[in-house]
């Protein structure tokens, strides 16, 4: 479980950056500092209860808690590790523990909606609560626009590569999974 949730944290983190770059190009205020690193807590605490919920209708309860628990703590990683990056030094373990703050405290949040694992993903609740958690951290000029781009653009991009990802990794064994063609693969 802490292998599958290695993969799935890289991921999360990469979908993290990879929004704040569209939402920059969308003119939305998220400069590097405090906002940038609040933007990327809030944002992998929503793709951590999305991942949440496709171990929970894949996986045993023990698995579950084994790999949401590693996931957690791999992204409480990553963020520590580009603390210095985002925030300069001594930094590091005020921005872990505000990373779990923002998890733990989501968590009641998102729980109140529904999240369809092996469809659509999260539904409107989950996704407008989402926006209204970015909409806290951004800019007062930002605020009015930051929920539909949330929910109508960032969430369902990332639901859909963060679902991508965990399907391969918890295809049940033996289960075909497609596979790169080897025409043209010198050496065979």
């Amino acid at each position: 479980m802490a292998t599958l949730a290695s993969v799935v944290a890289l991921t999360a983190w990469k979908l993290a950056l990879e929004s704040i770059k569209r939402m920059r190009r969308a003119d939305f205020d998220i400069d590097i500092g405090q906002a940038y690193f609040d933007f990327v807590c809030e944002f992998l605490a929503f793709l951590t209860h999305a991942a949440d919920r496709v171990a929970y209708a894949r996986l045993s309860p023990e698995q579950r808690v084994e790999f949401t628990t590693a996931l957690v703590k791999r992204l409480a990683e990553h963020v520590e590790e580009s603390s210095e990056t985002l925030l300069g030094p001594g930094e590091s373990e005020r921005c872990r523990r505000q990373f779990l703050d923002v998890f733990n405290r989501s968590g009641e949040g998102y729980s109140e909606f529904g999240y369809d694992a092996d469809g659509e993903g999260p539904d409107f609740g989950f996704r407008r609560y989402f926006g209204a958690c970015l909409r806290e951290i951004l800019p007062q000029k930002d605020q009015l626009w930051v929920i539909d781009q949330a929910m109508d653009i960032e969430a369902p991009d990332a639901v859909e590569a963060l679902h991508k990802t965990m399907k391969g990794l918890f295809a049940p064994p033996g289960e075909d999974r497609p596979r790169r063609s080897r025409e043209g693969v010198s050496g065979d």
